[in-house]
């Protein structure tokens, strides 16, 4: 698992990005989100880091 910092998360989109710690940014779809919980633009969460079609992406996010 990695932690970072959301850069934004948009709602009505229902995606985002993350900085992670190791200096990457991770694209976010809500499904990627544990739970149902909401994320937004400054909180800390942890995540598993995937290698998607079109880049890195975040997946099992939780907020810390």
């Amino acid at each position: 698992m990695v932690e970072g910092t959301v850069k934004f998360f948009n709602r009505m989109k229902n995606f985002g990005f993350i900085h992670g710690d190791d200096g990457k940014d991770y694209f976010v779809h809500v499904t990627g989100i544990k739970g149902g919980a909401m994320i937004d633009e400054g909180d800390r969460v942890s995540f598993k880091p995937v290698a998607g079609e079109k880049g890195d992406k975040a997946e099992e996010v939780e907020k810390l």
